[in-house]
């Protein structure tokens, strides 16, 4: 089900924009639609519109996270069908072995759990990153964080939606009732996090995976990408770890510094590079 070379685009071949939609056209018709539900919900007293609710508040924010990044690096390398597969299977898949490894490995929760919990899901993602990127072309800094970003928010859109189901029962006394204030806040908060949270992890690692590959041109393990890989893991055990607004600040900012440094940087090494159009003049004297 992992897309093959027969689906990418020739590296010089200009690959129109129209497929994804612009990211701040998705976010307020998202919104939009998630309130409509949750006012619908309220008034109709129909309970058949909280699988609606949960999947449009949990997917909301990963969306378009991805389609920022999708709008911001129209990359001929990545087609339509790797982004909406890395997405939708590294959801399901990254949640299973996630789910089984910690099953097997973490034993109680604290800082040493978050610990185990932060490396598992970050390697578990950083194998379907290298995954997805079998057959790609070409690899550039921004091609990897893309990908990443991608499987991040694959990641993160399901999880959310079970912490947003398993909010909805709140138990009193002896009886389960069904809460939709605790759904509804439960999704805004985790919608306000989520772009500093997985999407942002995998996004670094898998700029860093791309970077290690283009020199050579083929996927290979390097210290660089071991060194992001404990990076990331360490902030997503603090992210755990520690609650509260400011613990939630100073590592989101932490997380933004690398984020920022990989997308500005050039990628290194022709033919890797992003091709530019040639000055007319030279453009004149090739003609």
């Amino acid at each position: 089900m992992i897309p093959t070379n027969s689906s990418e685009k020739p590296a010089g071949q200009v690959v129109p924009r129209a497929w994804a939609p612009r990211w701040w056209l998705v976010l307020p018709i998202g919104l939009v639609l998630w309130i409509a539900t949750i006012a619908d919900a309220f008034y109709t007293n129909n309970f058949i519109l909280l699988p609606t609710v949960v999947m449009l508040g949990s997917f909301l924010v990963p969306v378009t996270g991805v389609v920022w990044y999708l709008d911001h690096d129209p990359s001929p390398a990545l087609s339509p069908r790797r982004i909406v597969s890395a997405f939708i299977l590294s959801g399901v898949l990254g949640a299973l072995a996630a789910s089984t490894l910690e099953f097997w490995l973490v034993f109680g929760p604290g800082l040493f759990g978050n610990l185990k919990v932060g490396l598992i899901e970050e390697l578990v993602k950083g194998v379907l990153i290298v995954a997805f990127a079998v057959g790609v072309r070409s690899y550039t800094t921004r091609d990897g964080m893309l990908l990443g970003a991608t499987v991040g928010f694959g990641f993160a859109a399901l999880e959310s939606s079970g912490y947003a189901l398993a909010s909805l029962f709140v138990v009193q006394g002896n009886q389960i009732f069904l809460s939709i204030p605790s759904l509804v806040l439960n999704e805004l908060v985790r919608g306000v996090l989520a772009p500093f949270g997985h999407g942002l992890w995998s996004a670094i690692l898998g700029g860093v995976i791309f970077h290690a590959a283009a020199r050579n041109g083929r996927l290979r393990p390097a210290l660089a990408i071991l060194v992001t890989y404990a990076g990331v893991s360490l902030l997503h055990a603090a992210f755990d770890s520690f609650g509260g607004v400011p613990g939630y600040i100073v590592i989101s900012i932490i997380g933004i510094v690398p984020l920022v440094y990989l997308w500005l940087r050039e990628d290194l090494g022709l033919p890797f590079r992003r091709q530019t159009k040639a000055p007319t003049d030279q453009r004149i004297q090739q003609a």
